[in-house]
């Protein structure tokens, strides 16, 4: 039964698996994707260097932790079965105006092989706990206009529409009762 999990580095192959997928899809999830395989790309074939790269995601979430220039504190999590990657998804602790505007706080990206599943709608159910524990009541979540099957799962995961800006169409999701 799939599950969200924290980054771990003995997820190595099937993650590199996944990626090469993407890649061969011609589909990047998103900018991280583009970003982390500049940044980390050539290490992520050994063990040492694939941990480092782990490490790194985990420390995303410190206040304290070093992040991308303008990025804020986000938590991530690898929706696995088993020892099977299939995807990612991140809450971002707070909001800047771009991400009030474009990004939201929540991210997500399935492997190109396990896409039209239902696993980003169970990973966007499954983060709304972890989102209320970091004091989140609701959750802004941005999807492209023309990115029918995210509209979708934001919908499916209690998404009320507010509207369009930039390309973006903007969803709010409350995380509890």
């Amino acid at each position: 039964m799939p599950r969200l999990v924290a980054p771990d580095a003995r997820l190595r192959v099937s993650f590199l698996d996944a990626v090469r997928e993407d890649v061969a899809a011609g589909e990047y999830v998103s900018d991280t994707l583009t970003r982390e395989l500049r940044v980390y790309g050539a290490d992520w074939d050994t063990p040492d260097g694939f941990a480092r790269y782990v490490a790194a995601v985990r420390e995303e979430e410190l206040e304290e932790g070093r992040r991308p220039e303008g990025f804020v504190p986000a938590t991530w999590f690898w929706y696995v079965d088993g020892d099977v990657y299939l995807g990612r998804i991140q809450v971002r602790h707070r909001l800047t105006d771009h991400l009030r505007d474009y990004g939201g706080h929540i991210g997500y990206g399935v492997r190109a092989g396990a896409r039209r599943r239902g696993h980003a709608t169970a990973m966007l159910r499954e983060v709304l706990p972890h989102a209320r524990a970091l004091g989140l009541e609701r959750v802004l979540v941005t999807c492209d206009t023309t990115n029918v099957g995210s509209r979708k799962v934001i919908e499916a995961g209690g998404g009320e529409f507010e509207d369009e800006r930039g390309g973006k169409l903007r969803f709010w999701i409350r995380t509890g009762d």
